[in-house]
């Protein structure tokens, strides 16, 4: 099975309005269960630990889902893939930072960084253009 139809099948499988379920044996660290267990009894954030992984397990296919297919997008057209400034920008925007008005300073940061560290990401610069910015005053 290529790659492709794989994501289309975990979709479809996800979109399945199915209430059956299964028995599995997990095993998880005690800690992460312990955990989970004060979490839905003192947080409310699931009704149950049996709630509370399945939609993690859930969540973490969907966000493999969309990494894999934005990744084969990117693939077959390399020209669409924004570059480490374009997505710093709109991380800065996202987080209402005020680095979204300073696109230079996030260009000369991600120069910069990326010198130093060739895998880093937006993330990374924009912590290195505060830092710069910090430093002038």
């Amino acid at each position: 099975m290529d790659k492709l139809a794989v994501l289309d099948e975990i979709n479809r499988l996800l979109e399945v309005d199915d209430e059956t379920t299964v028995n599995t044996s997990m095993r998880l660290p005690s800690a992460l269960r312990d955990a989970a267990v004060l979490a839905v009894q003192h947080l409310g954030v699931a009704s149950s630990t049996t709630v509370m992984t399945a939609g993690a397990l859930r969540q973490a296919l969907e966000t493999a889902v969309m990494t894999a297919a934005l990744e084969a997008h990117y693939r077959q057209h390399p020209e669409t893939r924004p570059s480490l400034v374009e997505v710093a920008l709109a991380l800065a925007a996202q987080d209402g930072s005020p680095l979204a008005q300073r696109p230079d300073l996030l260009e000369r940061a991600a120069a910069q960084v990326l010198a130093r560290r060739p895998d880093a990401d937006a993330d990374d610069v924009l912590l290195w253009a505060e830092a710069q910015e910090a430093a002038s005053v």
